[in-house]
Protein backbone atom coordinates (compact mmCIF):
# COMPACT_ATOMS: atom_id res chain seq x y z
CA UNK A 1 0.00 0.00 0.00
CA UNK A 2 1.30 3.47 -0.90
CA UNK A 3 2.48 5.62 2.03
CA UNK A 4 -0.05 8.38 1.31
CA UNK A 5 -2.91 5.90 1.29
CA UNK A 6 -1.66 4.36 4.55
CA UNK A 7 -1.57 7.81 6.13
CA UNK A 8 -5.17 8.51 5.07
CA UNK A 9 -6.21 5.09 6.35
CA UNK A 10 -4.44 5.75 9.66
CA UNK A 11 -6.30 9.08 9.97
CA UNK A 12 -9.58 7.22 9.42
CA UNK A 13 -8.56 4.71 12.11
CA UNK A 14 -7.68 7.49 14.54
CA UNK A 15 -11.13 9.05 14.51
CA UNK A 16 -13.04 5.79 14.06
CA UNK A 17 -11.16 4.47 17.09
CA UNK A 18 -12.18 7.57 19.09
CA UNK A 19 -15.88 7.25 18.16
CA UNK A 20 -16.12 3.46 18.64
CA UNK A 21 -14.19 3.56 21.94
CA UNK A 22 -16.31 6.42 23.23
CA UNK A 23 -19.56 4.67 22.27
CA UNK A 24 -18.54 1.34 23.81
CA UNK A 25 -17.08 2.96 26.98
CA UNK A 26 -20.13 5.17 27.44
CA UNK A 27 -22.39 2.17 26.83
CA UNK A 28 -20.49 0.13 29.43
CA UNK A 29 -20.83 2.91 32.03
CA UNK A 30 -24.51 3.46 31.24
CA UNK A 31 -25.22 -0.29 31.45
CA UNK A 32 -23.26 -0.65 34.71
CA UNK A 33 -25.05 2.32 36.30
CA UNK A 34 -28.50 1.19 35.13
CA UNK A 35 -28.03 -2.40 36.36
CA UNK A 36 -26.68 -1.17 39.70
CA UNK A 37 -29.71 1.10 40.19
CA UNK A 38 -32.08 -1.71 39.20
CA UNK A 39 -30.50 -4.15 41.68
CA UNK A 40 -30.62 -1.58 44.50
CA UNK A 41 -34.21 -0.58 43.68
CA UNK A 42 -35.40 -4.22 43.68
CA UNK A 43 -33.43 -5.62 46.63
CA UNK A 44 -32.32 -2.56 48.60
CA UNK A 45 -29.30 -4.68 49.50
CA UNK A 46 -25.69 -3.52 49.32
CA UNK A 47 -24.65 -7.18 49.28
CA UNK A 48 -26.60 -7.84 46.07
CA UNK A 49 -24.96 -4.80 44.51
CA UNK A 50 -21.50 -5.99 45.65
CA UNK A 51 -22.17 -9.46 44.23
CA UNK A 52 -22.73 -7.97 40.76
CA UNK A 53 -19.42 -6.11 41.14
CA UNK A 54 -17.67 -9.38 42.03
CA UNK A 55 -19.16 -11.08 38.94
CA UNK A 56 -17.71 -8.25 36.82
CA UNK A 57 -14.19 -8.64 38.28
CA UNK A 58 -13.53 -12.39 38.74
CA UNK A 59 -13.99 -13.41 35.06
CA UNK A 60 -11.67 -10.59 33.99
CA UNK A 61 -8.97 -11.65 36.46
CA UNK A 62 -9.18 -15.33 35.43
CA UNK A 63 -9.51 -14.86 31.67
CA UNK A 64 -7.21 -11.90 30.98
CA UNK A 65 -4.15 -14.16 30.39
CA UNK A 66 -6.23 -16.42 28.11
CA UNK A 67 -7.44 -13.37 26.17
CA UNK A 68 -3.82 -12.20 25.84
CA UNK A 69 -2.65 -15.58 24.53
CA UNK A 70 -5.47 -15.80 21.96
CA UNK A 71 -4.78 -12.21 20.92
CA UNK A 72 -1.20 -13.24 20.04
CA UNK A 73 -2.33 -16.43 18.25
CA UNK A 74 -5.38 -15.29 16.29
CA UNK A 75 -6.04 -12.30 14.01
CA UNK A 76 -6.67 -9.42 16.39
CA UNK A 77 -9.56 -8.02 14.41
CA UNK A 78 -11.31 -11.39 14.78
CA UNK A 79 -10.80 -11.36 18.57
CA UNK A 80 -12.06 -7.76 18.84
CA UNK A 81 -15.18 -8.46 16.78
CA UNK A 82 -15.98 -11.75 18.55
CA UNK A 83 -15.62 -9.98 21.89
CA UNK A 84 -17.77 -7.05 20.81
CA UNK A 85 -20.30 -9.45 19.29
CA UNK A 86 -20.39 -11.35 22.59
CA UNK A 87 -21.26 -8.12 24.41
CA UNK A 88 -24.16 -7.51 21.97
CA UNK A 89 -25.43 -11.09 22.39
CA UNK A 90 -25.16 -10.93 26.20
CA UNK A 91 -27.33 -7.81 26.46
CA UNK A 92 -29.69 -9.13 23.75
CA UNK A 93 -30.08 -12.33 25.77
CA UNK A 94 -31.02 -10.31 28.85
CA UNK A 95 -33.54 -8.32 26.78
CA UNK A 96 -35.10 -11.55 25.44
CA UNK A 97 -35.30 -12.97 28.98
CA UNK A 98 -37.00 -9.78 30.27
CA UNK A 99 -39.59 -9.94 27.45
CA UNK A 100 -40.40 -13.62 28.05
CA UNK A 101 -40.02 -13.69 31.83
CA UNK A 102 -39.77 -10.97 34.43
CA UNK A 103 -36.27 -9.50 34.76
CA UNK A 104 -34.52 -11.13 37.73
CA UNK A 105 -31.35 -10.56 39.72
CA UNK A 106 -30.05 -14.02 38.77
CA UNK A 107 -30.43 -13.17 35.06
CA UNK A 108 -28.48 -9.94 35.58
CA UNK A 109 -25.68 -11.84 37.34
CA UNK A 110 -25.42 -14.38 34.49
CA UNK A 111 -25.43 -11.56 31.91
CA UNK A 112 -22.73 -9.70 33.85
CA UNK A 113 -20.47 -12.79 33.72
CA UNK A 114 -20.84 -13.24 29.92
CA UNK A 115 -20.67 -9.49 29.34
CA UNK A 116 -17.38 -9.29 31.30
CA UNK A 117 -15.89 -12.30 29.50
CA UNK A 118 -16.67 -10.81 26.08
CA UNK A 119 -15.46 -7.30 26.92
CA UNK A 120 -12.20 -8.71 28.36
CA UNK A 121 -11.29 -10.33 25.02
CA UNK A 122 -12.33 -7.25 23.07
CA UNK A 123 -10.51 -4.68 25.23
CA UNK A 124 -7.20 -6.61 25.47
CA UNK A 125 -7.12 -7.31 21.72
CA UNK A 126 -7.91 -3.65 20.98
CA UNK A 127 -5.24 -2.39 23.42
CA UNK A 128 -2.65 -4.67 21.81
CA UNK A 129 -3.56 -3.39 18.32
CA UNK A 130 -3.37 0.40 18.70
CA UNK A 131 0.15 0.68 17.27
CA UNK A 132 -0.99 -1.44 14.26
CA UNK A 133 -3.82 0.98 13.50
CA UNK A 134 -1.90 4.28 13.42
CA UNK A 135 1.62 5.43 12.57
CA UNK A 136 4.21 6.00 15.32
CA UNK A 137 3.99 9.79 14.98
CA UNK A 138 0.29 9.74 15.97
CA UNK A 139 0.48 7.01 18.58
CA UNK A 140 0.38 9.59 21.39
CA UNK A 141 -2.78 11.09 19.89
CA UNK A 142 -4.40 7.64 19.73
CA UNK A 143 -3.52 6.92 23.38
CA UNK A 144 -4.88 10.37 24.31
CA UNK A 145 -8.14 9.59 22.49
CA UNK A 146 -8.35 6.36 24.48
CA UNK A 147 -8.03 8.30 27.75
CA UNK A 148 -10.46 10.92 26.45
CA UNK A 149 -13.13 8.30 25.75
CA UNK A 150 -12.73 6.89 29.28
CA UNK A 151 -13.06 10.33 30.89
CA UNK A 152 -16.09 11.32 28.77
CA UNK A 153 -17.80 8.03 29.62
CA UNK A 154 -16.89 8.54 33.28
CA UNK A 155 -18.64 11.92 33.26
CA UNK A 156 -21.52 11.06 30.93
CA UNK A 157 -22.20 7.44 31.96
CA UNK A 158 -23.96 8.17 35.29
CA UNK A 159 -25.80 11.18 33.78
CA UNK A 160 -27.12 9.30 30.72
CA UNK A 161 -27.70 6.15 32.76
CA UNK A 162 -29.68 8.08 35.39
CA UNK A 163 -31.80 9.80 32.74
CA UNK A 164 -32.56 6.55 30.90
CA UNK A 165 -33.25 4.64 34.12
CA UNK A 166 -35.62 7.36 35.29
CA UNK A 167 -37.53 8.01 32.04
CA UNK A 168 -37.62 4.79 29.95
CA UNK A 169 -38.54 1.18 30.64
CA UNK A 170 -35.82 -1.39 31.34
CA UNK A 171 -36.51 -3.02 27.95
CA UNK A 172 -35.94 0.29 26.13
CA UNK A 173 -32.85 0.86 28.28
CA UNK A 174 -31.41 -2.47 27.05
CA UNK A 175 -32.38 -1.76 23.42
CA UNK A 176 -30.51 1.58 23.48
CA UNK A 177 -27.43 -0.21 24.87
CA UNK A 178 -27.62 -2.90 22.17
CA UNK A 179 -27.80 -0.25 19.42
CA UNK A 180 -24.74 1.55 20.81
CA UNK A 181 -22.72 -1.69 20.92
CA UNK A 182 -23.81 -2.56 17.37
CA UNK A 183 -22.61 0.82 16.10
CA UNK A 184 -19.22 0.23 17.78
CA UNK A 185 -19.10 -3.29 16.25
CA UNK A 186 -19.79 -1.95 12.73
CA UNK A 187 -17.18 0.81 13.04
CA UNK A 188 -14.52 -1.66 14.24
CA UNK A 189 -15.34 -4.06 11.39
CA UNK A 190 -14.21 -1.38 8.88
CA UNK A 191 -10.73 -1.03 10.45
CA UNK A 192 -7.55 -2.65 9.12
CA UNK A 193 -5.81 -4.14 12.18
CA UNK A 194 -2.70 -4.99 10.14
CA UNK A 195 -2.09 -1.55 8.59
CA UNK A 196 1.18 -1.00 10.47
CA UNK A 197 1.75 -4.61 11.47
CA UNK A 198 5.32 -5.82 11.40
CA UNK A 199 6.26 -9.33 10.34
CA UNK A 200 5.02 -11.57 13.11
CA UNK A 201 6.86 -14.68 14.19
CA UNK A 202 5.13 -17.96 13.58
CA UNK A 203 2.95 -19.04 16.46
CA UNK A 204 3.35 -22.50 17.84
CA UNK A 205 -0.22 -23.76 17.62
CA UNK A 206 0.74 -27.00 19.34
CA UNK A 207 2.05 -25.07 22.37
CA UNK A 208 -0.20 -25.33 25.41
CA UNK A 209 -1.87 -22.28 26.94
CA UNK A 210 0.24 -22.65 30.09
CA UNK A 211 3.50 -22.77 28.14
CA UNK A 212 2.42 -19.80 26.06
CA UNK A 213 1.70 -17.86 29.25
CA UNK A 214 5.09 -18.85 30.71
CA UNK A 215 6.77 -17.69 27.50
CA UNK A 216 5.09 -14.31 27.95
CA UNK A 217 6.42 -14.09 31.52
CA UNK A 218 9.92 -15.08 30.31
CA UNK A 219 9.71 -12.39 27.63
CA UNK A 220 8.93 -9.78 30.28
CA UNK A 221 12.13 -10.79 32.11
CA UNK A 222 14.10 -9.85 28.98
CA UNK A 223 12.56 -6.34 29.16
CA UNK A 224 13.74 -5.03 32.56
CA UNK A 225 12.44 -1.50 31.98
CA UNK A 226 8.95 -2.69 31.01
CA UNK A 227 8.98 -5.13 33.96
CA UNK A 228 9.88 -2.34 36.37
CA UNK A 229 7.25 -0.09 34.83
CA UNK A 230 4.60 -2.79 35.27
CA UNK A 231 5.62 -3.25 38.91
CA UNK A 232 5.21 0.50 39.49
CA UNK A 233 1.76 0.39 37.87
CA UNK A 234 0.71 -2.56 40.05
CA UNK A 235 1.86 -0.89 43.27
CA UNK A 236 0.05 2.26 42.16
CA UNK A 237 -3.18 0.32 41.63
CA UNK A 238 -2.87 -1.26 45.08
CA UNK A 239 -2.09 1.90 47.04
CA UNK A 240 -4.46 4.13 45.09
CA UNK A 241 -7.27 1.95 46.41
CA UNK A 242 -6.62 3.85 49.64
CA UNK A 243 -7.85 6.94 47.78
CA UNK A 244 -10.85 5.36 46.01
CA UNK A 245 -11.99 3.68 49.26
CA UNK A 246 -10.87 6.47 51.58
CA UNK A 247 -12.12 9.60 49.80
CA UNK A 248 -15.83 8.82 50.19
CA UNK A 249 -15.27 7.54 53.74
CA UNK A 250 -13.45 10.76 54.67
CA UNK A 251 -15.94 13.10 52.97
CA UNK A 252 -19.04 11.35 54.35
CA UNK A 253 -18.04 9.89 57.73
CA UNK A 254 -15.18 12.12 58.89
CA UNK A 255 -15.99 15.53 57.37
CA UNK A 256 -19.80 15.12 57.00
CA UNK A 257 -19.85 16.88 53.63
CA UNK A 258 -23.11 17.24 51.67
CA UNK A 259 -23.73 14.57 49.03
CA UNK A 260 -24.23 17.18 46.29
CA UNK A 261 -20.73 18.51 46.94
CA UNK A 262 -19.29 14.98 46.92
CA UNK A 263 -20.78 14.36 43.45
CA UNK A 264 -19.15 17.53 42.09
CA UNK A 265 -15.80 16.60 43.67
CA UNK A 266 -15.87 13.13 42.05
CA UNK A 267 -16.77 14.67 38.67
CA UNK A 268 -13.78 17.05 38.89
CA UNK A 269 -11.42 14.05 38.56
CA UNK A 270 -13.02 13.02 35.27
CA UNK A 271 -12.87 16.64 34.06
CA UNK A 272 -9.14 16.74 34.84
CA UNK A 273 -8.66 13.53 32.84
CA UNK A 274 -10.57 14.98 29.90
CA UNK A 275 -8.65 18.26 29.77
CA UNK A 276 -5.22 16.60 29.98
CA UNK A 277 -6.27 14.06 27.33
CA UNK A 278 -7.14 16.95 25.01
CA UNK A 279 -3.77 18.55 25.86
CA UNK A 280 -1.89 15.34 24.97
CA UNK A 281 -3.83 14.98 21.72
CA UNK A 282 -2.87 18.52 20.69
CA UNK A 283 0.78 18.66 21.82
CA UNK A 284 3.85 17.15 20.18
CA UNK A 285 5.09 13.71 21.21
CA UNK A 286 6.65 13.35 24.65
CA UNK A 287 10.42 13.10 24.10
CA UNK A 288 11.27 11.03 27.19
CA UNK A 289 8.09 9.11 28.16
CA UNK A 290 9.70 7.07 30.97
CA UNK A 291 11.11 10.18 32.66
CA UNK A 292 7.80 11.98 32.11
CA UNK A 293 5.84 9.09 33.70
CA UNK A 294 8.23 8.87 36.66
CA UNK A 295 7.68 12.54 37.47
CA UNK A 296 3.90 12.14 37.08
CA UNK A 297 3.91 9.08 39.38
CA UNK A 298 5.87 11.02 42.01
CA UNK A 299 3.33 13.83 41.70
CA UNK A 300 0.47 11.36 42.15
CA UNK A 301 2.21 9.76 45.12
CA UNK A 302 2.57 13.12 46.87
CA UNK A 303 -1.06 13.98 46.11
CA UNK A 304 -2.16 10.96 48.17
CA UNK A 305 -0.59 12.59 51.22
CA UNK A 306 -2.29 15.95 50.56
CA UNK A 307 -5.71 14.39 51.25
CA UNK A 308 -4.62 14.06 54.90
CA UNK A 309 -4.02 17.82 55.36
CA UNK A 310 -7.69 18.81 56.05
CA UNK A 311 -7.84 15.98 58.60
CA UNK A 312 -4.96 17.48 60.58
CA UNK A 313 -5.99 21.15 60.34
CA UNK A 314 -9.41 22.77 60.59
CA UNK A 315 -10.74 24.04 57.24
CA UNK A 316 -13.93 26.13 56.78
CA UNK A 317 -16.59 24.24 54.80
CA UNK A 318 -16.21 26.34 51.63
CA UNK A 319 -12.42 26.04 51.66
CA UNK A 320 -12.76 22.29 52.32
CA UNK A 321 -14.93 21.87 49.21
CA UNK A 322 -12.57 23.95 47.03
CA UNK A 323 -9.53 22.07 48.38
CA UNK A 324 -10.91 18.61 47.58
CA UNK A 325 -12.19 19.87 44.22
CA UNK A 326 -8.63 20.92 43.33
CA UNK A 327 -7.05 17.72 44.68
CA UNK A 328 -9.37 15.41 42.73
CA UNK A 329 -8.94 17.52 39.58
CA UNK A 330 -5.16 17.09 39.94
CA UNK A 331 -5.62 13.36 40.55
CA UNK A 332 -7.47 12.99 37.26
CA UNK A 333 -4.89 15.13 35.47
CA UNK A 334 -1.86 13.29 36.86
CA UNK A 335 -3.49 9.92 36.11
CA UNK A 336 -3.54 10.75 32.39
CA UNK A 337 -0.04 12.27 32.61
CA UNK A 338 1.08 8.90 33.99
CA UNK A 339 -0.95 6.51 31.84
CA UNK A 340 -0.45 8.05 28.40
CA UNK A 341 3.39 7.91 28.25
CA UNK A 342 3.36 4.42 29.86
CA UNK A 343 0.89 3.24 27.22
CA UNK A 344 3.05 4.72 24.45
CA UNK A 345 6.14 2.96 25.82
CA UNK A 346 4.35 -0.39 26.00
CA UNK A 347 3.07 -0.04 22.44
CA UNK A 348 6.56 0.79 21.14
CA UNK A 349 8.79 -1.41 23.30
CA UNK A 350 6.79 -4.66 23.53
CA UNK A 351 7.18 -6.89 20.45
CA UNK A 352 3.98 -7.29 18.49
CA UNK A 353 3.66 -11.05 18.92
CA UNK A 354 3.97 -10.73 22.74
CA UNK A 355 1.82 -7.65 23.20
CA UNK A 356 -1.42 -9.53 23.86
CA UNK A 357 0.14 -11.64 26.62
CA UNK A 358 1.80 -8.64 28.26
CA UNK A 359 -1.47 -6.68 28.31
CA UNK A 360 -3.27 -9.81 29.55
CA UNK A 361 -0.80 -10.24 32.45
CA UNK A 362 -1.10 -6.55 33.32
CA UNK A 363 -4.90 -6.70 33.26
CA UNK A 364 -4.97 -9.86 35.41
CA UNK A 365 -2.67 -8.44 38.08
CA UNK A 366 -4.23 -4.96 38.13
CA UNK A 367 -7.80 -6.26 38.38
CA UNK A 368 -6.76 -8.87 40.93
CA UNK A 369 -5.26 -6.22 43.20
CA UNK A 370 -8.41 -4.05 43.20
CA UNK A 371 -10.59 -6.28 45.43
CA UNK A 372 -7.56 -7.11 47.62
CA UNK A 373 -6.79 -3.41 48.08
CA UNK A 374 -10.46 -2.58 48.73
CA UNK A 375 -10.62 -5.27 51.42
CA UNK A 376 -7.32 -4.23 53.08
CA UNK A 377 -8.06 -0.52 53.17
CA UNK A 378 -11.74 -1.08 54.01
CA UNK A 379 -10.61 -2.82 57.21
CA UNK A 380 -7.79 -0.33 57.93
CA UNK A 381 -10.05 2.73 57.75
CA UNK A 382 -12.21 1.24 60.52
CA UNK A 383 -9.28 0.94 62.95
CA UNK A 384 -6.53 3.38 61.87
CA UNK A 385 -6.88 7.19 61.52
CA UNK A 386 -7.32 8.08 57.84
CA UNK A 387 -4.52 10.66 57.84
CA UNK A 388 -1.96 8.06 58.98
CA UNK A 389 -3.04 5.61 56.23
CA UNK A 390 -2.78 8.27 53.53
CA UNK A 391 0.59 9.65 54.63
CA UNK A 392 2.10 6.15 54.93
CA UNK A 393 0.75 5.20 51.45
CA UNK A 394 2.15 8.43 50.00
CA UNK A 395 5.63 7.84 51.47
CA UNK A 396 5.66 4.18 50.39
CA UNK A 397 4.65 5.09 46.83
CA UNK A 398 7.42 7.69 46.55
CA UNK A 399 9.97 5.17 47.86
CA UNK A 400 8.77 2.39 45.53
CA UNK A 401 8.90 4.71 42.50
CA UNK A 402 12.43 5.89 43.33
CA UNK A 403 13.59 2.30 43.96
CA UNK A 404 12.04 0.77 40.83
CA UNK A 405 12.79 3.70 38.52
CA UNK A 406 16.11 5.13 39.75
CA UNK A 407 18.05 7.76 37.82
CA UNK A 408 20.45 5.06 36.56
CA UNK A 409 17.58 3.35 34.68
CA UNK A 410 16.53 6.66 33.12
CA UNK A 411 20.14 7.29 32.01
CA UNK A 412 20.39 3.79 30.50
CA UNK A 413 17.17 4.29 28.52
CA UNK A 414 17.98 7.87 27.48
CA UNK A 415 21.80 8.28 27.33
CA UNK A 416 21.30 11.43 25.25
CA UNK A 417 19.99 13.18 28.40
CA UNK A 418 23.58 13.43 29.70
CA UNK A 419 24.74 14.99 26.43
CA UNK A 420 21.96 17.58 26.63
CA UNK A 421 22.98 18.48 30.19
CA UNK A 422 26.63 18.80 29.16
CA UNK A 423 25.57 21.03 26.29
CA UNK A 424 23.49 23.26 28.56
CA UNK A 425 26.34 23.79 31.08
CA UNK A 426 28.86 25.58 28.82
CA UNK A 427 26.01 27.63 27.36
CA UNK A 428 25.12 28.90 30.83
CA UNK A 429 28.81 29.64 31.48
CA UNK A 430 28.98 31.65 28.22
CA UNK A 431 25.89 33.60 29.26
CA UNK A 432 27.49 34.41 32.62
CA UNK A 433 30.68 35.52 30.84
CA UNK A 434 28.70 37.75 28.48
CA UNK A 435 26.86 39.34 31.42
CA UNK A 436 30.19 40.01 33.16
CA UNK A 437 31.54 41.71 29.99
CA UNK A 438 28.38 43.84 29.73
CA UNK A 439 28.73 44.93 33.36
CA UNK A 440 32.39 45.83 32.74
CA UNK A 441 31.48 47.88 29.64
CA UNK A 442 28.72 49.68 31.59
CA UNK A 443 31.22 50.41 34.37
CA UNK A 444 33.68 51.97 31.83
CA UNK A 445 30.86 54.04 30.34
CA UNK A 446 29.97 55.43 33.78
CA UNK A 447 33.62 56.40 34.38
CA UNK A 448 33.76 58.22 31.02
CA UNK A 449 30.52 60.11 31.82
CA UNK A 450 31.91 61.19 35.20
CA UNK A 451 35.10 62.46 33.56
CA UNK A 452 33.01 64.43 31.04
CA UNK A 453 30.96 65.98 33.87
CA UNK A 454 34.12 66.96 35.77
CA UNK A 455 35.55 68.63 32.65
CA UNK A 456 32.27 70.54 31.92
CA UNK A 457 31.72 73.55 34.28
CA UNK A 458 28.02 73.90 33.34
CA UNK A 459 27.19 70.31 34.30
CA UNK A 460 24.81 69.83 37.23
CA UNK A 461 26.49 68.16 40.18
CA UNK A 462 24.81 66.53 43.16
Amino acid sequence: MAEGMKQRRATYHLYTFLVSKMISSLGANVYSFGMSMFILSITGSALSFAANLVFSIIPRVILSPVAGILTDRLPRKLVVLIGQGGVVLSVTGLLAYSLIFELSIAAIYVTTVFYTISSTFSSIAFSASISNLVDQERLQKAMSFNQMSLSVSGIGGPIVGGMLFGFVSMEMFLIINIISYLIAFLLESTMNFNLYSKERSENKDEESMLNSFKEGVRYLKTKPVISRLLMVVLWLNLFFTSVSVGTNFILVEVLSMEYSFIGIIEASGAIGMLLISVYFAARSNVKYPLLFSKRAVLGLSMLVGTIAIPLMFHFPETLLFVYFLAVMFLFGSFTVLTNTPIGIMMQKEVDEHYRGRVFGILEMMAMGLMPIGSLIFGILYDFVPAEIILIVCSVLLVMITLLLLPSSIIKDVYPELENERKYIKPTSEKNAEMLAKKELINHYREDIEKQKQLSNPTAIRF
